[in-house]
């Protein structure tokens, strides 16, 4: 298992007049290989709760393991945990520094003493595992790319790491729509091909819908459900109370079983056009 959390708490400024509890007494476990979507409204305590998982913060109390290490333990080193963790922040492109996209996807590896063959061969499979031509865009200027292309070559050198968590915290951010679907196809083919534990934070319950496994959903530091989409999607009262909502194909399907139509509460747009195919022939037969 790479990820247990126990009575995870954790307190700004505490004892001052701005005292805040941004995770308040979280516990759960994430299996290895898991895609898992992290929702809920601004405030709810998911990018504090992300930092603890490579020891950007620590707790105010309770405790975090990846491998059955403890994060943050006396002895324990931060750099190991932080190999197997990687965190893609939101524009993290505002991160790149190089002169040549070899040279940032380079970075890390280099700063693990890796030798120059291994370095090169961690550089070509992390560009390529983002969908880039390595031969063709190797030598470019990361400046000189599209917004798409940066976000890629940025999550390429977290990925040279060879983490065995990733967690992405908005990946889709300011992109257009055509960088946004690349990003997304790529994001699930690399959980497909590699197999590593993926966490996805997004305000976008279309992007968790297609893509999760299990979905945590948190408020006010506490996490109100940890399920598959469809049973987190059947909450839609719940879910919209706390500032969240479904996704937008589910709330279209449930206003057709209003009006009588013969089609299953769908949660992607995909479902939804078996659903009414489905129906259409139904009618056609009649």
């Amino acid at each position: 298992m790479p990820i247990k959390i126990e009575n995870l708490t954790h307190v700004y400024m505490k004892g001052t007049t701005f005292e805040h509890t941004a995770i308040d007494d979280v516990s759960f476990e994430l299996q290895d290989g898991e895609f898992v979507g992290l929702i809920g409204h601004t405030g709810s305590g998911k990018s504090t709760f992300i930092q603890h998982l490579n020891g950007l913060l620590k707790p105010s109390s309770g405790k975090i393991f990846i491998d059955d290490v403890e994060v943050g333990a006396k002895g324990v080193s931060m750099k190991q945990v932080r190999q197997k963790v990687g965190l893609v922040f939101q524009y993290p492109e505002h991160q790149l520094f190089e002169e040549t996209v070899y040279k940032d996807v380079a970075f890390g590896p280099k700063n693990l003493g890796l030798s120059e063959t291994e370095v090169n061969q961690r550089v070509k499979d992390a560009i390529e595992l983002v969908g880039l031509k390595y031969e063709s865009i190797k030598d470019i200027s990361p400046f000189e790319l599209s917004g798409g292309q940066k976000r890629r070559v940025a999550i390429a050198g977290v990925l040279a790491m060879q983490p065995k968590v990733l967690i992405l915290d908005e990946p889709t951010a300011g992109l257009d729509p055509k960088g946004r679907d690349e990003i997304l196809a790529q994001i699930k083919q690399l959980h497909k091909s590699k197999g590593i534990t993926v966490i996805l934070v997004s305000h976008s319950m279309e992007d968790i819908a297609n893509l999760v496994d299990k979905v945590i959903v948190m408020s006010k530091g506490k996490v109100i459900f940890m399920d598959t989409p469809r049973n987190v999607f059947k909450e839609v009262d719940t879910l919209e109370r706390i500032g969240l909502g479904a996704p937008q194909i589910t709330y279209l399907t449930r206003a057709l079983r209003s009006k009588g139509f013969n089609i299953s509460e769908c949660i992607s747009v995909e479902e939804a056009k078996k659903e009414l195919l489905h129906l259409l022939r139904g009618k056609k037969h009649d």
